[in-house]
This record gives C-alpha cells, sequence and structure tokens, in this order.
C-alpha cells in the first residue's frame, strides 16, 4: 500500500487490493477473508459497523423475540405447576441490554478487522471513476471494489407519514407502545407485531392484500394468522393506508376510504425497503441501476463494469444476512483464493420468520412446485399437531408441516414449518435437501422421540 505523498504538485491516491463499501456483515466477512487470502484491503463504512443486521435488524430482533417467548414459557409454566412467575416487562431495561450487547459486537467487528490487517476508512464513500473512490475528499483506488452498501426502509409518501417510524428506529424507543398499528405484511412487519404483542402491546396489523407472508407457503400464512388472531393482534386486510393525523397526543391512521384506526401512540411503517445506491453516484462508474434502484449482477457477483462487484440485498437478491456473507466469502475465494468457479448457490436458500410461532422454510411452496413441475409429479405430505410441551393448555399453539417432493422417486424440494422450535430445526434438513434427499431417505431415518422434529420423518 502506498502512504500519500506529493507528486506533480498533486496527492496520489491510496491504491489497494481491495475496496469495501459498507460494513455490514457481507462487507466485513469479505473484507476479512479476502485479507486472509493475502490481499490489501480497505472497508469504508460511516456508520457503526455491523450495518442493519447487527444494529437495527437480526440480532436486536431476536433479543426482542426471546423475551417475548420468554414471558410465552411462564405462562406455559402455570400449566405444569409452578406459580406466576413474571411481573411486568421492563422496556427500559432490556432496551439498555440491547444496546450493550451491540456495543460489543461493534468493538469485535473492529478488532476483527484490524487483527487481519483490513484498513477500516470512516466516512461515506462514492466514485470518482471505475476504480477510484472518494472518502470525504480523499481518494482510494483499488483493482476491485465491492459495493454492499445494503438497504434501507421505505416510508410511503403520505401526509404524516414523517410521524411514523421505520423498522430501524423501532429499536430505538425508549417506552414500550400502548397501542401500536404496524404497517405492512412481510417478514419484518410480522415479527415486530407479534413480539409487541406479546410483551403486552395492544397491536393491529394493517395489509394492503388479503394475507400477509405472500412469497411463503400458503399452510405457512393461514397457520400464522390463526396464530396471530388467536393471541390478539387484529390483523386489518385490505387497507390502503392514506396517511397519518395527529389526534392531540394520539394519532390516527387514515384509510383511502376515508376509515381511520384511532387511539395510536405508535405506527411503524414496514412496507418493505430501498437499496442504498443512490448516493454512491455510480454514474461516474458506468453502472446504471435497475428496477428499483438495485445494483444488477451475474451469477459471480459482477456487476456491467469489470472489476465492480455487488453483494447483499443491493442485488434484490435474497435480502437476508447470511447470503450476502456468503456471497461476499465466495467472491473473496474467487478474486484471491484461486478459486475460480466459487460462487453462491442461490437456489434452497433455508430461511426463519421468527414470529410467534416461529417459521422455518427452505425450497419450493406447494404452488411453485406444481407451477414448475406440473400436478403430477408433485406430491405433498402434511402433519398438525399440537408439541408435547403444550400438553397441558386447553388452547395449544398448534404445529404444521408440510414437505413437498416431486418426481417418481419423490426427492424433497420444499419443507415447511410453523410452530415451536421452527427455527431451530430447520438448518439440519436444510442439509438433506440440499443433498437431494428423498422422502424414503426421510422415512430411513430414525425418529427422535419425543420432539417436535421427528414428524419430519414420520409423515404419512
Amino acid at each position: 500500500m502506498h502512504s500519500d505523498s506529493l507528486h506533480r504538485g498533486r496527492v496520489m491516491t491510496e491504491h489497494y487490493d481491495l475496496l469495501i463499501l459498507g460494513g455490514g456483515s457481507g462487507g466485513i466477512a469479505t473484507a476479512n477473508r479476502a485479507a486472509l487470502h493475502g490481499a490489501r484491503c480497505a472497508l469504508i463504512e460511516r456508520g457503526a459497523l455491523g450495518g442493519a443486521c447487527v444494529n437495527v435488524g437480526c440480532v436486536p430482533k431476536k433479543l426482542l423475540w426471546n423475551a417475548a417467548q420468554l414471558r410465552h414459557s411462564a405462562e406455559l409454566a402455570t400449566d405444569y405447576g409452578f406459580a406466576p412467575l413474571l411481573g411486568d416487562f421492563d422496556w427500559a431495561a432490556n432496551k439498555r441490554a440491547r444496546d450493550a450487547y451491540i456495543g460489543k459486537l461493534n468493538g469485535r467487528y473492529a478488532t476483527g478487522l484490524a487483527d487481519n490487517g483490513v484498513t477500516l476508512i470512516t466516512g461515506h464513500g462514492r466514485f470518482a471513476d471505475p476504480h477510484t473512490i472518494e472518502v470525504e475528499g480523499k481518494r482510494y483506488q483499488a483493482d476491485h471494489i465491492v459495493l454492499a452498501t445494503g438497504s434501507r426502509p421505505i416510508r410511503p409518501e403520505v401526509p404524516g407519514a414523517s410521524l411514523g417510524i421505520t423498522s430501524d428506529d423501532f429499536f430505538a424507543l425508549a417506552e414500550r407502545p400502548r397501542r401500536a398499528a404496524v404497517v405492512g405484511a412481510g417478514y419484518i412487519a410480522v415479527e415486530l407485531a407479534c413480539a409487541l404483542r406479546r410483551l403486552g402491546c395492544e397491536v393491529s396489523l394493517v395489509m394492503r392484500g388479503a394475507h400477509l407472508l405472500a412469497a411463503f407457503d400458503p399452510m405457512l400464512r393461514e397457520g400464522l394468522m390463526e396464530a396471530m388472531t388467536h393471541a390478539g393482534i387484529n390483523l386489518l386486510a385490505h387497507r390502503q393506508v392514506a396517511g397519518i393525523r395527529e389526534t392531540g397526543t394520539d394519532f390516527a391512521l387514515l384509510y383511502e376510504d376515508g376509515e381511520s384506526l384511532c387511539g395510536l401512540d405508535s405506527v411503524i411503517w414496514a412496507i418493505g425497503r430501498a437499496p442504498n445506491a443512490d448516493t454512491l453516484d455510480l454514474e461516474r462508474a458506468g453502472i446504471v441501476p435497475g428496477r428499483g434502484g438495485i445494483v444488477e449482477t451475474d451469477s459471480y457477483q459482477n456487476t456491467a463494469v469489470p472489476g465492480i462487484y455487488a453483494i447483499g440485498d443491493l442485488t434484490g437478491r435474497a435480502p437476508l444476512t447470511p447470503v450476502a456473507i456468503a456471497a461476499g466469502r465466495r467472491l473473496a475465494d474467487r478474486l484471491f483464493g484461486g478459486q475460480k468457479d466459487r460462487r453462491l448457490d442461490y437456489d434452497l436458500i433455508p430461511t426463519v420468520v421468527f414470529s410467534h410461532p416461529p417459521i422455518g422454510s427452505v425450497g419450493l411452496s406447494e404452488p411453485d412446485a406444481r407451477e414448475r413441475h406440473g400436478n403430477d409429479a408433485v406430491r405433498v405430505y402434511r402433519t398438525r399437531f399440537a408439541p408435547l410441551s403444550q400438553a397441558f393448555n386447553h388452547y395449544p399453539e398448534r404445529t404444521a408441516m408440510k414437505l413437498v417432493t416431486i418426481g417418481r422417486e419423490e426427492r424433497v424440494v420444499g419443507l415447511h414449518v410453523i410452530g415451536e422450535g421452527a427455527d431451530e430445526m430447520l438448518q439440519g434438513f436444510a442439509v438433506a435437501i440440499k443433498m437431494g434427499a428423498t422422502k424414503k431417505d426421510l422415512d430411513d431415518t430414525l425418529a427422535i422421540h419425543p420432539t417436535s422434529a421427528e414428524e419430519v420423518v414420520t409423515m404419512r
């Protein structure tokens, strides 16, 4: 790496093998893997290390989900003979603990980068030309540049939208909302609504369409809507939001048909996310954004400009933290590790929704399998039961599972689970399905009894 020095009256630009824009999980993973291969790397980030996942997404979400699960477990404990175990939930104490834990993670990321010899450049990076990034007036060049700037939550363009908060803002709340409306029908909306309800908030989930989680198997959607309704969440379908109006100390959520939802102290926008690409001056690099502002890539993460790559949410493909990490590590292996064919396979990505109950899904939904392979080629197995942990509960939260298979050999192309433990049991089965497991392979695997997971290998 060259240090800055004068040359013909101008400051020379620092040069690296690899520059990465974005210090989220994907960017950090790419930098560390490339550095381990011997590349000279610099990572550019203006905010807290770890990106959305660590600071305002996966990590704080899961910590809040844990709190909600503990409350649910304490309620179940009374069925087993325990006296009531919990008082009211201390939102402020939980927030302090969450913030402290995330602060430790930020520090660990910085330490890891330093230990691997990755230079951390603080500030906002933007292109000066296809091989030059400018940060706070300084310029840096690299043979390879990776875009990993992630995405941000969308606010609708309606009157009073600023009175609502986004999913990013949610984790900064100092107090638990008393009566909240979550606007959206994707996994973020569902996760926030479920956690808030279990922690004592009155919650309405406001959806434009008829149902939530449109991309998931219908069994999962229907099962979760049933569970959410039973939990007391007000599911409001076919509502077109027109704005928010302040009404004294509360808010009213307005609909296009003239109706409204009143008495709210919090409106949470969870209507989608947009790629963080509009402030990178992509035109100077010769990159033309695709639909919705995404940076399009091929299967090797190459953009249309040689030497420039993109990973993670920015690409509009499978916006999940492990996907960004895996794509970045494989890209580093290809560029600096001599593994010329190394790339991420975007098929069979396991996904979990941390709702209450949780959802685990990998592979094709039943409708997708029938569309792709034809009705005659598809055979589906289902089961629905009350997990043993709720044996004493008069209104148990049921578990449902579905296996989607194709062909005479009944190769498993989809597994969908909703219920207690779905989040943890999915990982191992995802390995089997990735390896081409058939229904017979599952049938020939001995069940572990008594567990919920045994139902996957005993379905008929």
